[in-house]
């Protein structure tokens, strides 16, 4: 058995550890200072073949291209965008040549990206997943965990911004 399966099935109390980080750093509301950021400009990720990205992206869950061109940093590499909603993007890269490696969740990497959607829209994306047969996780009414086309780890989640299973986050 992995450490990590040991810590699927073995209860680990960090609850100290955890009050010490919040004594130590966290700052409720009021205390709290602005952010220097004005938000997520683009979250980037990889694609292994930018026309069933697109229309995994723009035609199953309804995000729309918004532009495409050549990366500056990589010769013939497309660089891709779709909105996410409130002048956030999800951008894309292929990298022609390059042999990439399958998704891997690795230190510093990607666990995973949760996109906030209505409820109305949540069901109704959710009935697009079964239709096209992908399979998902963690179905609670709010969340719904999926890979995307090259892996990519993603969340559906019908809490507002700012919010987490019902607390503020913000």
């Amino acid at each position: 058995m992995t450490s990590n399966d040991e810590n699927a099935t073995t209860p680990l109390d960090r609850s100290a550890e955890w009050d010490a980080l919040r004594a130590a750093y966290l700052q409720q509301r009021p205390e709290r200072p602005a952010s220097t950021a004005r938000g997520v400009h683009h979250v980037a990720l990889l694609s292994s073949d930018v026309e069933r990205t697109i229309r995994f992206y723009q035609e199953l869950l309804e995000f729309p291209l918004t532009e495409l061109f050549e990366n500056r940093d990589y010769n013939g590499s497309t660089h891709f965008f779709f909105d996410i909603g409130l002048g956030n993007t999800i951008a894309f890269f292929d990298f022609p040549g390059l042999d990439l490696t399958a998704y891997s969740e690795v230190l510093g990497g990607l666990h995973h990206l949760a996109i906030s959607v209505e409820p109305d829209q949540w069901s109704r994306l959710k009935a697009k997943l079964d239709d096209a047969g992908i399979e998902y996780t963690h179905v609670d009414e709010t969340s719904i965990y999926f890979r995307g086309p090259d892996g990519e780890r993603l969340e559906l989640i019908a809490d507002p911004l700012g919010e987490m299973y019902g607390s503020s986050v913000m």
